[in-house]
C-alpha cells in the first residue's frame, strides 16, 4: 500500500530526558573457550541432526510444500537434508544488519562486532517496591516502555515488556505496537503469536517507516521460540512468512531446559539448539534469500528435583561461550539471554544469577540480548527496580566492550609523572584534571560514600534508591516528536482492526 512521504520519519533530534543511546561497538575480543576440535566436533553433531535425525515442522502445510519443493527428505512432518546445504541457505542470511528506529540516531546494528541491549520479554507479573507483585497492565506496560526508551543503557524496546493482562490476548499486541512507537522512537520487536497479528505488526511499521523505506530496510522483527525439542511449529514458520517474506528480521531462539527439552549433558544440548536454530534459518532464505536473521540460545540448567529452570549456573554459562563461537564460524548474529535470575526479589541471588549470566553474555559475543534488564523469577515477573539496577549495570558492561584498555599517550600520563613528587598524589594534577569526569564508569545507583552519609540520607538500600530512580524518570519523562498524520493513521488501523476482532481472553 502507498503511503505519503513525510518529513518527520527521517527525525534525527534525540528529545530532551532520553539522551542518545548507541549500540555498542565491541573493542574487546571474544572469550574463545573451545579449540578447533571440539568445534568440530559439535559441529559434526549438528550435521548428524540435520541428516539423520532431521526437525519436525508441524501444522503448517506451507511450510512443507516449501521444504518438498526446495529438495528437503520429508517423512511425515519431519524434514531431513544435506548438512552443506543448510550450511550454503544460512550463508545467505547477514552476518551483520541494521535495524533502522525512526529515530535515525538510535538505528541498532546487529552482528559483527556489535552487541544490542534490550529489556525482558514475556512476563505476565510484574512487582515494584510499593505495589508488590500482581499481573501486568497497559498502565504498568507503558511506565515501562516509557523507562526503556529513557535510559541510555538499553539500546532497544525489546516488546512484550510484560503482558498486558487487562486487554484482551486477541487485541492486546495493537496497544503494545501503538505504545513502543508512540511513547518511544526506539526500535522494538513485533507480534508472533499468530500470523495475523504479525501480518499487523508489519503493517503498523509500515505506517511509521512508510514503503520504500521498509522495502530496503529491518524496521521491525519477530522473536520466536522453536518447541524442543527438534520441533517447529507454525508460530514460528508463519512468523517467518510474514517478517522474512517482507525483508523483515527474525530471531529463532531454542528454549532448552538441560536435562528436559534437551540431553542432560550441556555439549548435547548445544548442538541440539544450533542445529533447530540453523534449520528456521535455511526456512528463511527459502522464503527470501538475504532476510536478516539471527540465531538465538536459551539454553538453561534446572533442578533435577523440581524439575525448576536454575540461572547464572555454570552450565548454560559454558553453553554460552559455545554457542558465540559455533556462531561466529556459522556466519550468523548471535542472540542470549542477560540478567537471568530465578530469585523472587532484588536480593542477593538475583545480583549473583543476573550478574554471572550477563558478563558469560558480554564476553561470548551476543549480538542482541534480550532480557537484559528487569528479569525476575524465572522470568515470570518484571521487576520495576530490577529494570533500573540492570541498564545501571549494564553501563559498566558497555565501557568494558567498547573501550578496553586504552594505551593512548595521554593514557600513560607521563606528564603526570613529571609534575608529582614520590610520595605525593595525582589528585590535583593537570594529567588527573583533563581525565576525571570520564576516567571511571560511576554507577548512578551504588552507593560509595561513608557510613556517616550514607545514614544521613537515610540509610537507603539499592532497590529504595531505584525505586526513587525510575519514579523521577517517569516524572521527566518526554514524548518524543511523531508526526501528527503518522499516529492519526496509527490510531485509524488500531481501531479499525480492533472492530473487525471479536474480544478473547486466551
Amino acid at each position: 500500500m502507498a503511503r505519503r512521504a513525510r518529513a518527520s520519519r527521517d527525525r534525527n533530534t534525540a528529545p530532551a530526558g532520553a539522551p542518545a543511546s548507541p549500540f555498542i561497538q565491541r573493542r574487546l575480543p571474544f572469550f574463545d573457550v573451545l579449540d578447533e576440535e571440539k568445534l568440530v566436533k559439535l559441529e559434526a553433531q549438528v550435521d548428524w541432526i540435520f541428516e539423520d535425525i532431521g526437525i519436525a515442522f508441524r501444522d503448517d502445510p506451507e511450510a512443507l510444500r516449501i521444504w518438498r519443493e526446495a529438495g528437503a527428505r520429508i517423512d511425515g512432518d519431519i524434514v531431513r537434508a544435506d548438512a552443506q546445504w543448510i550450511r550454503a541457505l544460512c550463508a545467505k542470511a547477514p552476518c551483520e544488519f541494521t535495524q533502522l528506529a525512526r529515530n535515525r540516531e538510535r538505528s541498532v546494528t546487529i552482528g559483527g562486532n556489535n552487541q544490542v541491549f534490550a529489556p525482558i520479554y514475556g512476563a505476565p507479573f510484574v512487582r515494584d517496591l510499593k505495589g508488590g507483585r500482581r499481573y501486568g497492565d497497559m498502565e504498568s506496560f507503558e511506565k515501562l516502555v516509557k523507562l526503556t526508551y529513557m535510559h541510555p543503557n538499553l539500546h532497544h524496546g525489546g516488546f512484550v515488556i510484560c503482558e498486558p493482562c487487562d486487554v484482551p490476548v486477541s487485541k492486546r499486541h495493537f496497544d503494545m505496537l501503538f505504545a513502543h512507537m508512540t511513547l518511544s522512537d526506539k526500535p522494538h520487536l513485533g507480534a508472533i503469536t499468530e500470523m495475523s497479528r504479525a501480518q499487523d505488526s508489519v503493517d503498523m511499521a509500515e505506517i511509521v517507516f512508510g514503503k520504500e523505506v521498509m522495502d530496503n530496510n529491518c524496521v521491525i522483527m519477530g522473536n520466536v521460540n522453536t518447541n524442543s525439542p527438534l520441533l517447529v511449529d507454525k508460530v514460528v514458520t508463519e512468523a517467518v512468512r510474514t517478517y522474512s517474506a517482507r525483508g523483515q528480521g527474525m530471531i529463532v531462539v531454542p528454549f532448552i531446559l538441560t536435562g528436559a527439552m534437551g540431553p542432560v549433558s550441556t555439549a548435547a544440548s548445544v548442538a541440539q539448539a544450533m542445529a533447530e536454530a540453523m534449520m528456521v534459518c535455511a526456512f528463511t532464505q527459502l522464503v527470501r534469500p538475504g532476510a536478516p536473521f539471527v540465531l538465538g540460545n536459551f539454553l538453561s540448567s534446572m533442578s533435577l528435583k523440581s524439575g525448576a529452570p536454575t540461572f547464572g549456573m555454570p552450565e548454560p554459562v559454558v553453553s554460552n561461550y559455545a554457542i558465540g563461537q559455533l556462531a561466529r564460524r556459522a556466519g550468523l548474529p548471535l542472540r542470549c539471554g542477560g540478567s537471568l535470575t530465578a530469585s523472587k526479589i532484588e536480593d542477593a541471588q538475583a545480583a549473583y544469577e543476573s550478574a554471572d549470566s550477563m558478563h558469560s553474555t558480554m564476553l561470548a559475543g551476543a549480538n542482541f540480548v534480550l532480557h537484559s534488564a528487569g528479569w525476575m523469577e524465572g522470568g515470570l515477573c518484571t521487576g520495576f527496580e530490577k529494570l533500573i539496577m540492570d541498564a545501571d549495570r549494564l553501563g559498566s558492561y558497555q565501557k568494558v566492550l567498547s573501550h578496553g584498555l586504552d594505551t593512548s599517550d595521554e593514557a600513560f600520563a607521563r606528564d603526570a609523572y613529571a609534575e608529582v613528587e614520590p610520595g605525593g598524589h595525582f589528585l590535583g594534577s593537570a594529567h588527573t584534571m583533563r581525565n576525571y569526569q570520564t576516567a571511571f564508569y560511576e554507577p548512578k545507583l551504588s552507593d560509595s560514600e561513608n557510613v556517616e552519609s550514607w545514614e544521613e540520607g537515610g540509610s537507603k538500600n539499592m532497590r529504595q534508591r531505584a525505586y526513587e530512580r525510575w519514579n523521577q524518570m517517569l516524572n521527566e519523562y518526554q514524548a518524543p516528536p511523531l508526526d501528527d498524520a503518522v499516529k492519526e493513521e496509527l490510531s485509524g488501523y488500531v481501531a479499525r482492526r480492533k472492530e473487525e476482532i471479536p474480544d478473547a481472553w486466551y
